[in-house]
């Protein structure tokens, strides 16, 4: 079985994964989601599949994988806003815009690089511990931190270079 025949059969298996996500889900809207992701990550790992096994089973398995790194990711969260300390001034609108935009930026970097940044910036930790939490070597710790740290940069300069429009002001 080549990789674009097996491609091309992944349709056959979209209404059991559908079903799938609904239950793991329990919203129809997060479900396709689920179902959208689950199908990219399958198409971008396809040659880890191994012809001649069970290919629903294999897609299910990074439904499953998926719908986990969700939770975990939302619990992560969840469990950062409870420890976020109170604002040590009052946030103005254009402060409060800037905050979005960067949670937007984090939420856009890889896992591996989120998880690095979070812990060193919420948790305030030295790179030896956090590695330690992460169980990766202190070297990949520090390769994440900094790659995310640009990744950041590069996404907050794009934001910045935006330029306002007025609308439906007087000119």
């Amino acid at each position: 079985m080549t990789r674009q025949s097996i491609v091309e059969t992944l349709h056959e298996h979209v209404v059991s994964l559908r079903r799938f996500a609904l239950v793991l889900a329990r919203n129809r809207d997060d479900a396709e989601d689920l179902v959208q992701e689950t199908l990219t990550r399958a198409i971008a790992a396809i040659d880890s599949y191994q012809p001649g096994t069970d290919l629903r089973a294999w897609l299910f398995r990074i439904m499953n994988n998926v719908h986990i790194s969700s939770l975990r990711r939302t619990q992560v969260r969840d469990a950062s806003l409870d420890e976020l300390p109170d604002a040590v001034v009052e946030a103005t609108q254009s402060l409060r815009i800037e905050v979005r935009q960067v949670l937007a930026a984090l939420d856009e970097l890889p896992e591996s690089q989120r998880q690095a940044i979070l812990l060193m910036a919420l948790d305030d930790m030295k790179y030896k511990d956090a590695a330690q939490i992460l169980d990766v070597p202190l070297g990949t710790f520090m390769s994440r931190i900094a790659r995310g740290r640009e990744a950041l940069r590069r996404a907050m300069e794009g934001v910045k270079s935006m330029k306002l429009r007025v609308v439906g002001g007087r000119p």
